[in-house]
């Protein structure tokens, strides 16, 4: 069972992300933006964050950046919208270790997962 760290500014995408990894991970907790994001990852030093891209505050690259730098031994999968291949690619050299695309689909978040720990 993995721990997880779900960081989205919507709660729908946050709810539907729980729903898929409780069957067989760990919530810890959820974060709404990437100050957020760190804050938790420091609280619960995670097995892996599942980020979103777009978001207010501080969006996913910067707090990945800044995860990776307390961190560079931990797992971040970005979850991002298809139109989204440009912060994809800055998302990757900030030090993301994966991706998923929006809309979910169960399988390919618990593969990304399992692809990554």
């Amino acid at each position: 069972m993995v721990d997880v760290l779900i960081v989205d500014d919507s709660d729908f995408m946050r709810n539907l992300l729980r729903e898929i990894l409780e069957e067989k991970h760990n919530v810890l907790d959820e974060a709404e933006n990437g100050v957020e994001a760190v804050e938790k990852f420091k609280e619960h030093d995670p097995d892996i964050v599942m980020m979103d891209i777009a978001m207010p505050i501080q969006d996913g690259i910067e707090a990945t950046e800044e995860i990776k730098n307390l961190d560079p031994a931990s797992n971040i999968i970005m979850c991002t919208s298809v139109e989204q291949e440009e912060m994809m690619k800055e998302a990757i050299k900030a030090g993301a270790d994966g991706y998923i695309t929006k809309p979910f689909q169960k399988p390919n978040v618990l593969e990304a997962i399992s692809d990554t720990v």
